[in-house]
């Protein structure tokens, strides 16, 4: 078994394990989800990072599932993002112009509690790509491929290897995107092997981790991006813009400048989607600007990601602008 493979199984998935590693005040148990059709499922490096006997710890707040994800809240939905229109196979999503998404896995490192597609029923049963590298082959205004989940890092490197060699071998396709969360939980999922397959296709790779917190980012980490970045391959971030995790000035700035300190560029900021028993995370609109605005006039614009949001049957996401006349342009 590989290395990472043993270290995902330290993963906890247990809150009263958990709770007792982080020595968690018993007052608080009552505001704990018992059961979920979304289970806890945190890596070990995460869980050391929070602080003992820390209820608002802002790598906890993202993982432990609370009572508050059973509020019906207006406007919340199973799929606020539209994935089931756009599915055109078990694992084929199709929403913009030029590029399509393959939904490698319903696996993931982790189970983030404000995940859009946590209702999504998953295509489990047929572990091949038939069907979708038939469609993506037929269609020649797609020219790129994005692996998503899950998590498309979940796969093993001969699966991924296989499936990259499928796609690459489609002559219309030109780029590859990962988008993953594996190595902020997981770094040692970056491997040999893993870093060998993405160094031998032709097609243009980018690869885009999602990270929330300046915490997730550590030297490990770091030194993992660091050998994709070595490969020419542009390492990209997306971060969700989550209440009491990271809605602050001080704590974005110091995420993205510690981003692009390690050769990251923040791609995106994301207002929150709104999935069911994600209300609890949820930040205004017009305070998201306020902060982003804020934080332009302190770090150069590569360190500013878009801020958007995804609406369900819109041919791109929506940039949700702040007022240009705060930030600097230098």
């Amino acid at each position: 078994m590989q290395v990472w493979r043993r270290i995902q199984r330290q993963n906890f998935n247990s809150w009263e394990k958990l709770a007792h590693f982080l020595q968690l005040d018993p007052s608080h148990f009552p505001e704990i989800l018992k059961t979920s059709h979304f289970p806890l499922n945190l890596p070990l490096r995460l869980a050391q990072k929070i602080q003992k006997n820390h209820w608002e710890d802002p790598i906890l707040r993202q993982f432990l599932p609370l009572q508050k994800e059973l509020q019906d809240t207006v406007g919340f939905i199973k799929d606020p993002v539209g994935d089931v229109p756009a599915r055109k196979a078990g694992k084929l999503l199709h929403k913009y112009q030029g590029r399509a998404l393959l939904l490698c896995t319903s696996s993931c490192a982790m189970n983030c509690r404000f995940c859009f597609r946590q209702n999504f029923e998953y295509e489990t049963e047929d572990k091949s790509f038939d069907e979708e590298l038939e469609l993506i082959a037929h269609d020649p205004s797609l020219t790129e491929i994005v692996l998503s989940g899950g998590d498309p890092l979940s796969l093993s490197n001969a699966t991924l290897d296989h499936l990259i060699k499928k796609l690459s071998r489609i002559p219309h396709l030109k780029r590859l995107r990962f988008h993953t969360r594996f190595p902020m939980g997981i770094p040692e999922r970056i491997d040999e092997g893993f870093l060998e397959l993405l160094s031998s296709t032709r097609l243009q790779v980018f690869f885009v981790v999602h990270i929330n917190h300046a915490a997730e980012l550590d030297v490990d980490v770091a030194s993992a991006l660091k050998q994709i970045l070595r490969l020419g391959i542009p390492v990209l971030s997306q971060t969700v813009l989550l209440r009491g995790v990271n809605d602050q000035v001080a704590i974005l700035k110091e995420l993205f400048e510690n981003l692009v300190d390690h050769g990251i560029i923040p791609y995106y900021l994301h207002q929150t989607d709104r999935v069911r028993g994600a209300a609890h995370f949820e930040v205004p609109e017009a305070e998201g600007r306020a902060l982003l605005a804020e934080v332009s006039q302190q770090l150069s614009g590569y360190a500013i990601p878009k801020y958007v949001r995804e609406e369900a049957g819109m041919p791109s996401k929506t940039t949700l602008h702040y007022d240009k006349n705060k930030c600097t342009d230098f």
